[in-house]
């Protein structure tokens, strides 16, 4: 089967400094893939390498096969791709709803709309008049979720989306994502918090030091050992 997306073998750099290391990875259609590790062993690059933030030498990123163009973050969604941003980049000087709009901006067909992200987030149609930023963290994550979903994305990227957040909102998170996996969204979940990623993903890669340590199927193996694999 042809992966949804797949790096193979990429190299990437953030000018001279070489980050990723020939990091190979795959996310089917409709699957939750985690990517593992510490600070600042890469992770966030592969999000960057896809968002042309960083620079790839060597190797390939496909999307359904086909070479995946250059894209920056506002071009993304024309190949099915949506990424909720680290620190979720919330505008400051605009509406929830105009925020939700943003991801709407290049009218991709799909099911996703305001009602329909209303519906996924009800406290978001509450206070839709609000400024983004004036929600609390939980609220902005569900405004960069929706904001994603806008775009009727095929791959839904998600770069450390716990970051901050209370353990309660990570479980509620966690559920909204599970319901998200349900409507066939495939995910490409970047994470530290080990329990929002056991309970969301299907298969995971470790990364270490810019390369791919580990990898393997979430139900396959337990927590200590999945922890150690990351401390390693």
């Amino acid at each position: 089967m042809t992966a949804l997306l797949e790096f193979d073998a990429v190299n990437a750099y953030y000018g001279a400094a070489h980050i990723l290391h020939g990091v190979s990875l795959k996310v089917d259609e409709g699957e939750r893939v985690a990517v593992l590790g510490r600070n600042g062993v890469g992770k966030t690059t592969i999000v960057n390498t896809l968002l042309a933030l960083a620079t790839m030498r060597g190797g390939a990123i496909r999307m359904r096969g086909a070479a995946l163009p250059r894209v920056a973050g506002h071009t993304a969604a024309m190949h099915g791709i949506a990424v909720v941003p680290q620190g979720r980049k919330i505008l400051p000087n605009l509406s929830i709803e105009e925020n939700l709009k943003l991801g709407a901006a290049l009218r991709r067909p799909g099911r996703w709309d305001l009602d329909a992200v209303y519906a996924l987030f009800p406290v978001l149609r509450e206070r839709r008049h609000t400024p983004g930023t004036a929600l609390s963290g939980g609220q902005q994550q569900m405004l960069a979720v929706g904001r994603a979903l806008m775009a009727n994305p095929d791959l839904l990227i998600l770069d450390e989306p716990s970051e901050g957040l209370a353990p309660v909102i990570v479980d509620e998170l966690a559920g909204v994502l599970r319901d998200l996996a349900g409507t066939g969204v495939a995910i490409l979940l970047i994470e530290q918090h080990l329990r929002l990623v056991r309970d969301l993903s299907e298969r995971f890669y470790v990364i270490s030091k810019g390369a791919v340590s580990a990898t393997g199927v979430m139900k396959d193996v337990d927590q200590k050992t999945l922890q150690a694999s990351i401390m390693r």
